[in-house]
């Protein structure tokens, strides 16, 4: 059969397209519309509109659309410039749509190429979906709503992540950026917390701190870091909110100057770059000097207090490397060093206090054996 049959609505838009919407199989999703990606010939002529595959974002998708509880409620949009027909349109919209595949798939792909590709590759079931279907002039024209359609500004990757921790069955990837985001939100609301109200999130924007920096903070920490083995316990995630709680409660205590009354601009400290480079120093007290409380953090970054410039001097990074306390910038080279600076002094001191405990050990009186 080379004619595709749909029942669609057609919706009242723009006078100068046509805009229709109804539900096909997968199957015959994969027969009348094409993904093509971008692309230039040996003359540099352009082809095609799609960006690459991304192979772990398809993979999520169809790891989901196998499941049996799995919807797609988000349509995908097909254009076409030809082969399509539509028949016995009424008042209310109703109509009869008739695509032509005899010379191959008419229409191309505007918005939902890796749900398409997901969708190929589930075998159990024919999924049935949702298409926008919209009908264009020409070539130029599609790639005007292209355009259109997929220069609308997405939401804001923090609000994604706010969210996330009010939603199950999500994928490794998310479900570690949910636990974060979790503690995250409890840092800003709890009244245990020694940074409540200081974490600016989409339902607190006077917060200094950004979440997306103590997020990644304890991501890292929950893969390589102490909250890997916490996280586990049968209150893991109370261990871990207290851990990270106490260790920036003590940073705003040791660097107190530095952090109160200040924002991102007038302190690196509680800057995205200052922020994430302190959290490998968290790692090294907690393992080396199994620090746990604030008093105990306080202790570890005290050594700190006359070597950091997070208002105003210089960072001397060593080697002819000297910087403008404000040049530190949240990127991930500029986080890297700052951290290996800090955690190079915090590394010294535990080992040069624990020199010092060994000699006074060895130099206090002893107590001779079987006697009290």
């Amino acid at each position: 059969m080379t004619i595709l049959k749909f029942q669609a609505i057609r919706a009242r838009q723009s006078e100068a397209h046509t805009v229709l919407s109804f539900a096909a199989l997968a199957s015959d999703l994969q027969k009348f519309a094409v993904i093509e990606r971008v692309a230039r010939d040996d003359a540099g002529a352009l082809s095609g509109f799609q960006r690459p595959q991304i192979a772990g974002h398809i993979r999520e998708i169809r790891d989901y659309l196998e499941k049996p509880e799995a919807i797609l409620p988000n349509p995908i949009v097909v254009a076409f410039t030809n082969s399509v027909q539509v028949f016995d349109p009424s008042a209310d919209g109703r109509c009869t749509v008739e695509i032509d595949i005899a010379a191959g798939a008419p229409g191309m792909v505007v918005d939902g190429q890796q749900r398409l590709t997901a969708l190929g590759q589930v075998h159990e079931k024919d999924f049935q979906v949702f298409v926008s279907a919209i009908i264009c002039r020409d070539d130029e024209e599609l790639r005007r709503q292209f355009v259109l359609i997929n220069n609308t500004r997405p939401l804001p990757k923090s609000l994604i992540y706010e969210l996330l921790p009010t939603v199950t069955g999500l994928p490794r990837r998310l479900g570690d950026r949910s636990v974060a985001a979790d503690i995250a939100a409890r840092l800003n609301y709890d009244d245990k917390s020694l940074l409540k109200g200081q974490v600016y999130q989409h339902t607190n924007p006077t917060g200094i701190i950004r979440d997306t920096a103590i997020q990644r903070v304890i991501i890292n920490s929950l893969s390589d870091g102490v909250m890997r083995e916490l996280i586990r316990e049968p209150d893991g995630a109370d261990l871990c909110f207290k851990l990270i709680s106490d260790f920036y409660g003590a940073v705003q205590y040791v660097f107190r100057k530095e952090w109160v009354d200040h924002t991102p601009k007038t302190s690196r400290l509680v800057h995205g770059a200052g922020i994430m480079s302190l959290g490998y120093v968290m790692e090294l007290l907690a393992l080396l000097d199994g620090a746990r409380t604030s008093d105990e953090f306080s202790k570890g970054l005290a050594c700190l207090i006359d070597n950091t410039a997070w208002t105003s001097g210089e960072w001397n990074f060593g080697e002819n490397d000297r910087r403008n306390w404000k040049s530190v910038q949240n990127v991930n080279r500029d986080i890297v060093t700052l951290a290996q600076y800090l955690v190079g002094i915090v590394r010294a001191d535990i080992k040069r206090r624990r020199s010092q405990a060994t000699d006074t050990s060895e130099t206090a009186p002893r107590k001779l054996v079987g006697l009290s």
